[in-house]
């Protein structure tokens, strides 16, 4: 087994250990960032993950403070992993790229938990991290073009998924310029960074399990995010539209 896998296994052993430790501890008192974030990943499972995330990092945002380390210095990791996912991703490794988009997506929790623990929230910080996310989102997707390019339809099924995530953002974006806060649908950033984590991942093992070629896992997690960023991006465009006319 590679060390990639050994990591995994060891992570996915100490998170489910850490689960019930977390259901009895935190009981009845939920993590208010974790509230504001929501999620439909995995329908209700979605909300316990969300705030048992929330928890397993606390100690390092608690660190983090104590080092006088702020969230702009997050977000700057945040582009950094970003940049290195797509690099290991575009000359085929897919796990260690998968480790990178992980690193880069706690980076993206913790620059805002790090804003309000030293409360410094501002308009600059909603917008320096919701713009640098895409960012991190396209240097991950460019890997992918770059690890598809001679696959049959890959290179569609790559822009397709960042075109659509793009669209999602935007539409967002342009919902709460126009004064409607529009963050409905299913495949949201979490939901979009958790597929492409778990095919990166995963993709190797099961590939070799099941005889396939390398990258068909990881492949088809493109396919479901593309389609599901595609009905997100069109059900918040309709959804955002209807409350502007009402």
């Amino acid at each position: 087994m590679s060390p990639s896998l050994w990591v995994l296994a060891v992570v996915f052993g100490a998170s489910l250990l850490s689960m019930p430790v977390f259901a009895l501890l935190r009981r009845g008192r939920p993590d208010a960032d974790a509230v504001n974030r929501g999620s439909t990943f995995l329908l209700g499972l979605g909300d316990f993950i969300v705030h048992w995330l929330m928890w397993v990092i606390t100690p390092i945002e608690r660190v983090l403070v104590a080092l006088g380390f702020g969230p702009d210095s997050m977000n700057v990791g945040g582009v950094l992993f970003g940049i290195l996912s797509g690099v290991l991703i575009a000359v085929g490794q897919v796990e260690a790229g998968g480790w990178a988009i992980a690193l880069s997506g706690i980076c993206d929790i913790l620059d805002g938990r790090l804003a309000r623990a030293k409360k410094i929230t501002s308009r600059y910080g909603n917008f320096i991290d919701a713009t640098l996310d895409r960012y991190v989102e396209t240097f991950t997707f460019l890997g992918f073009a770059v690890y598809f390019a001679d696959w049959r339809f890959g290179p569609l099924v790559v822009a397709a998924g960042l075109g659509f995530s793009l669209l999602v953002s935007y539409a967002q974006a342009r919902g709460e310029y126009s004064g409607v806060t529009g963050s409905v649908g299913l495949m949201q950033r979490a939901e979009r960074l958790s597929l492409q984590l778990l095919g990166c991942l995963f993709d190797p093992l099961l590939c070799r399990l099941l005889a396939l070629p390398q990258g068909t896992v990881l492949f088809w997690m493109l396919v479901l995010t593309a389609v599901g960023a595609a009905i997100t991006a069109v059900h918040r465009t309709i959804w955002i539209a209807l409350q502007l006319r009402r």
